[in-house]
């Protein structure tokens, strides 16, 4: 991923603070845990972006987040991580470009599912290298943003309008939980937003309140100190054998 890619960029539920009829309910039967040298944050996952559900889980078990440091911060808007050359990496030094060599698809799940604070997104590539808007292997980020009201609500229709196409529609619904829970609308049907913060929302804001160069990481270092997997997918059922039947039988049948 290039700089300027990432420059782009790229305890309560927050769900529980909104009536059922304001945004609706995303399943989550998966969970993943972040131990931080500020505190630990519990991430659950969407089962409506299976890809990068599955994708997620996949790095977080193969330790690729062990040691990692939260690269970049920027106050009332995100935090982000991932960056798989940052777990060696000096002091000062400019990070945002590693990743693994692959992307997984978007899943933009409009309105059900966006930028709304609280939330966890893949980051990407820009669009010109990446219309599609896939997503990184496993750079992330967790939403804060800002309490946006209607001129400002307004004023991100507008772009998105050109961004997307008009594709991009701020519900009456979004536009109630930015107006009073907060979030980053400019970035929905963008980048995929896959998950949720269920507990240590209060260890991301004291995260955001971090001094930092200006490059955007923390003049202090803060890592993830080791991240797993607390609710997995359920294992299918091993299949059961039937060679030795069949074997049996051809050479029964061979016999007649």
């Amino acid at each position: 991923m290039t700089t300027k890619v990432q420059r782009l960029l790229g305890a309560l539920s927050i769900m529980t603070l909104l009536s059922p009829s304001t945004v609706l309910a995303q399943t989550k039967n998966t969970e993943v845990l972040l131990e931080t040298t500020a505190g630990n944050i519990r991430i659950a996952l969407y089962d409506e972006t299976p890809q990068t559900r599955d994708n997620f889980l996949k790095v977080t078990k193969m330790g690729t987040y062990d040691s990692l440091l939260v690269h970049r911060v920027i106050k009332d808007f995100m935090m982000q991580s991932g960056d798989i050359n940052s777990k060696h990496a000096k002091p000062g030094e400019l990070l945002g470009t590693g990743d693994y060599d692959y992307t997984t698809e978007a899943e933009f799940r409009l309105p059900q599912i966006f930028h709304r604070r609280g939330v966890v997104a893949m980051a990407r590539e820009g669009d010109k290298e990446n219309p599609e808007r896939r997503s990184a292997a496993c750079q992330f980020y967790i939403v804060w943003g800002k309490i946006c009201d209607d001129k400002r609500l307004d004023y991100i229709q507008q772009k998105l309008d050109s961004i997307t196409q008009g594709e991009v529609i701020l519900t009456p619904e979004m536009r109630e939980v930015y107006k009073t829970i907060g979030g980053t609308p400019h970035l929905d049907g963008q980048y995929t937003v896959f998950g949720e913060v269920t507990e240590g929302m209060d260890v991301v804001e004291k995260i955001l309140k971090t001094e930092t160069d200006k490059n955007d990481r923390p003049l202090e270092d803060i890592r993830i100190l080791k991240a797993s997997v607390t609710k997995d997918l359920p294992q299918a059922a091993p299949q059961k054998k039937r060679t030795t039947t069949r074997a049996v039988v051809r050479r029964n049948t061979r016999k007649k």
